[in-house]
């Protein structure tokens, strides 16, 4: 591996043990495993498990396996919403996940501030039979308000409400039993090579899944298809087995290390970061309330234009994201995943506050 250290927001830097897990698993000859094989349902009971662990989940939520995150906004839009759905929108990925629901003829409902603007939580109809929240939006740095969650749970009980969590889970703690769906790709704060999502699903989405007889649900990617194979700890079709085995080495790497351990360092780090973004003239936080912006995406507004930062950077070695979409050349997006290790977030945050144009 090079001496580069990605602090991209996804794909990002390796997770450091993957190195040796992708050695072993070469060993065991694990890319040509059947998926139909015992060992490779031991390789997914333990993933599984261990994930549960690591995310705090009660036996109440199934894993399952998808091909990334994008395709859980699909399935999501077939299994679990007849006609209706509401969406909080501040940023590029939780309006890709509206558009796919409209391509699905859900009648969608958007709560949209503005890009990374926070959120009031406006009366929701009861006609809305699933509330989707992006608990950190990865095109803006939004992170959102963990009591907004708790006031939406209690306030709309009868209501599925889905959470992504793609670029922040493991890395911070959520209360996952305010959710009836959440879901997340590998390639972010797991540190793992793209091409695996993990959709999690509670028993009352499945049982709204069941009842959902009159709408198209997919085919081997159905909650129903998807269900009776993880009974027997199996997918129902070929899976990206490597991703599996790495996920479940790597998440097992974060337990023994600690998930509390790796709660404090992400707060800790996101706190350096900030602090030397506003101790840089040339740069300011881009989402305004501390209470908002992403412990795991620290994303900062550029005097200018991001080249000249974005190049100082490569020379030194460390390759940070540009901003999203009509932001990719005013913002720099900085990932502190837990891969990132202290000592390379307070290197590189000394360097962000002495850095000036040439």
């Amino acid at each position: 591996m090079s001496n580069t250290i990605y602090f991209t927001p996804g794909p990002s830097q390796l997770y450091f043990s993957v190195e040796q897990h992708l050695k072993n698993a070469m060993r065991e000859d694990i890319p040509s495993v059947s998926h139909r094989s015992s060992q490779f349902s031991h390789i997914f009971s333990e993933t599984t498990s261990y994930i549960k662990s690591l995310l705090g989940l009660s036996d109440q939520y199934h894993i399952f396996f998808t091909s990334s995150a994008t395709e859980v906004w699909e399935r999501i839009s077939q299994n679990l919403i007849e006609k209706h759905s509401y969406h909080f929108v501040n940023g590029s990925f939780a309006d890709k996940f509206t558009q796919i629901a409209r391509q699905n003829k859900i009648n969608v409902t958007i709560n949209n501030p503005g890009f990374g603007k926070p959120f009031e939580l406006t009366e929701i109809s009861k006609e809305n039979e699933l509330i989707s929240v992006t608990y950190n939006e990865t095109s803006a740095g939004f992170q959102f308000d963990n009591t907004h969650l708790e006031q939406l749970r209690k306030k709309y009980p009868q209501a599925l409400i889905a959470l992504d969590v793609v670029s922040v889970a493991p890395a911070v703690p959520i209360d996952f039993n305010l959710v009836d769906t959440a879901y997340l790709s590998v390639q972010k704060c797991f540190g793992l090579p793209s091409g695996l999502g993990v959709w999690i699903v509670n028993r009352r989405a499945l049982d709204k899944a069941a009842n959902l007889t009159t709408q198209y649900q997919g085919s081997y990617h159905s909650l129903t298809s998807l269900l009776t194979s993880s009974k027997k700890n199996q997918t129902p079709e070929t899976p990206n087995v490597l991703g599996i085995y790495l996920l479940g080495k790597v998440a097992h790497d974060m337990l023994q290390k600690g998930k509390e351990m790796m709660h404090r360092d992400t707060a800790y780090k996101s706190a350096l970061l900030y602090q030397a973004v506003e101790e840089n003239p040339n740069l300011s936080p881009f989402i305004q309330s501390s209470i908002n912006r992403s412990k795991t995406v620290c994303i900062a507004k550029v005097k200018g234009k991001n080249h000249w930062l974005l190049q100082q950077f490569e020379k030194m070695g460390f390759i940070l994201g540009e901003g999203y979409g009509e932001y990719k050349n005013d913002h720099i997006r900085i990932a502190n995943f837990p891969t990132h290790s202290k000592e390379q977030v307070e290197y590189l945050s000394d360097l962000l506050k002495a850095c000036r144009p040439n």
